[in-house]
């Protein structure tokens, strides 16, 4: 994991905010795409505690995607390494406006790994516990990735 010769890698630790949707496209490549929130809490000199939540859009391509979607879950606490998707005229995040006028960022990470922590799915299915951030269980050879 690293910087990249098309753009600047950044790490990503959270937590899934619903199930994986997986999708093909019309080439047959898989996508996966899911919600993830990053948190960070604080105190001020004064004693206030503060907390902040950024919610970020995952594309997850290929292979990775597929086992995204099978291993994933709502909940479930990740490490995603991948590259920040901008708008292409602005090289920003995008912004788009809700139907009540307001003006709203979509902050988007295409996946170059994934390395699963925490718990496993809830419906008891196996899962890789923990992975290098490729998706390559160090642990469990018959995970098929």
């Amino acid at each position: 994991m690293g910087l990249t010769q098309d753009g600047h890698i950044v790490y990503l630790v959270g937590n899934l905010g619903k199930d994986p949707e997986l999708r093909y496209l019309d080439s047959g490549t898989a996508v996966c795409n899911f919600s993830m929130a990053t948190n960070r809490s604080w105190t001020t000199s004064d004693g206030t505690k503060g907390e902040e939540t950024v919610w970020w859009r995952i594309a997850a391509w290929g292979k990775q995607g597929e086992n995204a979607n099978q291993y994933l879950s709502k909940g479930r606490q990740v490490i995603i390494e991948g590259r920040i998707v901008t708008d292409r005229d602005t090289g920003q995040p995008r912004i788009w406006v809700s139907d009540d006028g307001v003006p709203h960022t979509q902050l988007e990470l295409n996946a170059n790994g994934i390395k699963y922590l925490g718990n496993g799915r809830s419906d008891g299915s196996s899962s890789p516990s923990a992975g290098t951030p490729t998706g390559t269980s160090t642990q469990d050879d018959e995970i098929p990735f």
